[in-house]
């Protein structure tokens, strides 16, 4: 069993309804798990991050604010290595996918928030894969024909690190976050357990890369040769 953390996990909480905000307080200070403190709440995304909740473990962020769509800001926020766990009214399969391949660390959909609020939160503090049932019904329903099995990030941060490269020399790499890696690869895993096919271990993970053509072991030893020489 992994140790509970010795301070509080830190929350900002972006959403436009002072009810969730509420709710959402109260979810977290009954937490039996770990401490959990809410230290920045609003409706306006640029003032909770960049204020306050600048230094939060975890980005509680409702999709809808004051009318405005922010999915194409979840790119952004992971981008800058902020784990963003998506809370939301909108859980149609089309969102839901959306919000995952833009990086989100897992999507919450309203309606399930009371039973798995604080366990999707701890999760992401920890960098622990979890995935609420709303996005695990999505995703293993995911049948889009032209859909990569990974996203472009995902593969790329997989064949880097498959490279012999720490994850904080693929985050150097590719220009992001170490957290950002981190969580491309645990999305990866995920997807691969969904699918009926967990590939717990780096090399189980490769193997399965490799099997569906997403990378090719030349890929893997030509570089190790280089590196080597």
């Amino acid at each position: 069993m992994e140790p509970l953390p010795a301070v509080p996990v830190t929350v900002a909480l972006v959403d436009d309804h002072p009810v969730v905000h509420e709710g959402v307080h109260a979810w977290l200070s009954r937490s039996p798990e770990a401490p959990i403190e809410l230290i920045a709440s609003g409706d306006d995304l640029e003032l909770v991050i960049s204020g306050a909740g600048r230094d939060a473990d975890v980005l509680l962020l409702d999709l809808n604010l004051n009318g405005r769509m922010v999915i194409d800001d979840i790119a952004r926020l992971t981008a800058l290595g902020r784990r963003v766990v998506v809370y939301s009214e909108h859980a149609d399969d089309e969102t839901v996918l959306a919000v995952m391949d833009r990086g989100a660390f897992a999507f919450l959909a309203k309606k399930e928030a009371m039973e798995h609020c604080v366990a999707t939160i701890l999760a992401a503090a920890a960098d622990r894969p979890y995935v609420p049932p709303q996005a695990a019904g999505t995703m293993a329903a995911d049948d889009r024909p032209d859909r990569p099995l990974l996203s472009d990030q995902e593969r790329t941060a997989l064949l880097l690190w498959f490279q012999s490269m720490s994850k904080s020399a693929v985050a150097a790499r590719m220009g992001i976050a170490e957290s950002t890696v981190r969580q491309y690869i645990q999305r990866a895993r995920i997807k691969y357990a969904n699918a009926g096919r967990p590939a717990p271990t780096r090399t189980q993970l490769l193997a399965r890369a490799i099997q569906d053509g997403l990378i090719s072991a030349s890929d893997v030893t030509e570089y190790t040769s280089k590196a080597s020489g």
